[in-house]
């Protein structure tokens, strides 16, 4: 079974979200009603990426779930910001407990052999490196967090394999061998993307052949960095 990526699923949601705000700002459709149901898409994203992880990267998908059932039970009168106010220690317990899960996941990062790549960060950081010798991209996704690939170990048969980056107020490390030709399309909205390489005669001029990697997507209030 195909599994669907973070950025499809993210994707899904503002899109849903924003229609459902167009359709009630024209008068076309009071949607007040379906609005109050948008905290509950967010906690299936959080639940979803405990399951694609299988619970290795726990903090920031606990806390997304956390902040959005809050919302949801608000926005559905279920409980008050009184009862908030007496049981808000819970979520520094809950944030704790991530982080003490996280660090012990983040002792040693796994070499995946796999040909492309699917990463969400979400309140908190992932690390990950691949040695695919067929590396063909994938989707990055980080909200509120920070993410770190490594391809130094990786080659690409087929050039170019494309990568696909999405970033609100959050990070992209991007660490590649030496001998690739970038080709970044990253739009920056109140954000940076660098090439942090040196210039070396050894990587080829550009557009003088395919690039070895192609980075598209965008950056909102963070960064994308690119090491080797």
């Amino acid at each position: 079974m195909t599994k669907v990526s973070y950025q499809t699923m993210f994707g899904a949601i503002v899109l849903i979200l924003g229609t459902l705000l167009l359709l009630r700002s024209t008068g076309i459709y009071d949607t007040i009603q379906l609005l109050e149901y948008i905290p509950s898409l967010f906690i299936l994203l959080g639940l979803y990426a405990l399951w694609k992880s299988k619970f290795s990267s726990f903090s920031g998908p606990i806390i997304l779930i956390v902040i959005f059932t809050i919302l949801q039970l608000l926005t559905l009168d279920l409980i008050s910001w009184e009862a908030i106010a007496s049981w808000w220690p819970l979520l520094i317990i809950v944030i704790g407990i991530g982080i003490l899960t996280d660090r012990k996941s983040r002792l040693s990062v796994f070499r995946k052999s796999t040909e492309t790549v699917d990463l969400f960060a979400v309140f908190g950081g992932v690390s990950s490196a691949s040695n695919s010798k067929n590396f063909r991209g994938g989707d990055i996704t980080a909200i509120f967090g920070g993410i770190d690939l490594d391809l130094r170990d990786s080659s690409i048969e087929k050039p170019p394999a494309k990568i696909s980056i999405v970033s609100l107020f959050g990070g992209v490390d991007l660490k590649v061998p030496e001998k690739w030709q970038i080709e970044s399309e990253v739009m920056p909205i109140l954000g940076g993307v660098e090439d942090e390489r040196p210039r070396s005669s050894i990587r080829r001029e550009s557009g003088a052949e395919k690039p070895d990697l192609m980075v598209t997507g965008f950056v909102a209030f963070g960064g994308l960095s690119i090491k080797d």
